[in-house]
């Protein structure tokens, strides 16, 4: 199994999640949605810590 890789509609969603959690603490002022910074890296990075407990983000396997 590849945690290292995840599908390529939640690398997007995650990078855009991430963006806008940043911008709306910058707009605010609110220093929690800087968190935005943990999806951002997570989808610039291609990996999902989260994959490893709930494997539902993992691609599928080639059957061999």
């Amino acid at each position: 199994m590849d945690f290292n890789k995840i599908r390529k509609v939640c690398r997007v969603v995650r990078i855009v999640v991430g963006l806008a959690l940043i911008v709306t603490g910058v707009i605010t002022g609110i220093n929690w949605f800087y968190l935005g910074v943990l999806p951002l890296i997570a989808g610039i990075a291609n990996f999902c810590p989260l994959c490893i407990f709930s494997k539902k983000c993992d691609l599928p396997q080639d059957s061999e």
